[in-house]
């Protein structure tokens, strides 16, 4: 038997008996497996979760309520500095103008992205969280924050991480996501995002809103400048994580948009994103949905669902990624099409009213990282 042979074997029999592969595994799969390969030994996965034929999906809306940061990441096409021209905060009513929208189109979703707005303090966030909770109650359910920005906040509060979840939790939070994360090795974040926190701090931070109560979820960004060992590396640490928490409801995967950054650079391929997003599923095993992203592939983002995903939102605005060249398509029922052409029936998915619920994790050989 040839090496090949042997090793396509091996991997092939541990993703069938549900033991965890290996970074040296993931790694051989990229190298060496066609996308057929990946497409089946993905949904093969993915069936440990979900039914063959479905899908979920949601209708959101991504709130930009600052464009202020001190951040200066240099994949952001989004950003001003404080006192530069074209920098902005909404009011609360602002804000409500655009959920009142968001519903009005028949979404219930909304998520909050800023950047490190240090003339913003903790108060800003509370009483607008707060004020949202009263006026929508369960009609709408949004994602307070993400990660790097909460970490900002404490820092900025001088709170613990344990501290200013609790504040949050009070204001009527029940999400914050894991926005910021991009890539999650100290390499990556040394080159292009020196003003943010280290990864440990990111893992501390999210360790400690789970430990709150409040729930999170796991995010990537690919088609920077990243190595394939620095992607396994924010596989492993997010596997890690979620074996020791259990607190990752999702893993969304997106494109960097290189328009109008520092950094620039050309855009990846859709297909080199559908293998990402197979060896995602396959690699994950601990975390129950794997999202694709309309948002930064639209209609192609379906494909994903083939590759292990099961799950995508149909976004009606991001201001962050749209000023780095991302396209957003409101013909929703054309996208919705395009799933039900591939032979997936997609189901809306509220967050709020938690349904369809969660699926259950599967029993796994193995329950730590390798």
């Amino acid at each position: 038997m040839s090496t090949l042979i042997a090793a396509t074997s091996d991997v092939r029999r541990k993703v069938e008996s549900g033991e965890r592969i290996t970074s040296a595994d993931a790694l051989w799969l990229w190298k060496n497996a066609s996308d057929e390969e990946l497409r089946e030994l993905a949904t093969m996965v993915r069936a440990r979760f979900h039914e063959p034929a479905s899908c979920t999906y949601m209708l959101m809306r991504i709130v930009n309520y600052t464009n202020v940061c001190v951040a200066q990441c240099d994949y952001c096409a989004f950003y001003k500095l404080p006192g530069q021209e074209g920098g902005y905060v909404l009011s609360q009513e602002a804000v409500f103008a655009k959920l009142d929208e968001l519903l009005e189109l028949g979404g219930d979703l909304a998520a909050f992205n800023g950047g490190f707005n240090p003339h913003l303090p903790l108060s800003y966030y509370c009483e607008l969280f707060a004020a949202i909770r009263a006026r929508y109650g369960d009609k709408l359910e949004f994602y307070a924050l993400t990660i790097a920005e909460f970490m900002y906040l404490a820092d900025h509060a001088k709170l613990s991480y344990a501290e200013t979840a609790k504040r949050f939790k009070d204001a009527g939070v029940r999400w914050i996501t894991g926005g910021g994360s991009e890539i999650l090795t100290e390499d990556f974040r040394k080159r292009h995002s020196k003003f943010k926190y280290t990864v440990a701090q990111y893992f501390e931070a999210q360790a400690a809103i789970v430990a709150s109560g409040l729930k999170t979820t796991a995010t990537m960004v690919i088609g920077f400048d990243e190595t394939i060992a620095e992607r396994l590396e924010h596989l492993e640490r997010t596997r890690a994580f979620q074996d020791e928490t259990g607190g990752l409801a999702s893993f969304l995967c997106w494109t960097y948009k290189p328009y109008f950054t520092q950094i620039g650079g050309i855009e990846i391929t859709t297909g080199e994103y559908l293998r990402h997003l197979a060896l995602s599923r396959i690699y994950l095993d601990n975390v129950p949905r794997i999202r694709t992203s309309v948002l930064t592939q639209n209609e192609r983002a379906l494909e994903g669902l083939l590759y292990g995903a099961d799950d995508f939102d149909l976004p009606i605005e991001d201001e962050v990624t749209q000023k780095a060249g991302a396209t957003i398509n409101l013909q929703f029922e054309k996208v919705l099409q395009v799933a039900r052409e591939l032979g997936f029936t997609p189901e809306y998915r509220h967050v709020a009213l938690g349904h369809p619920p969660p699926p259950s994790p599967p029993v796994l050989s193995g329950s730590k990282s390798s």
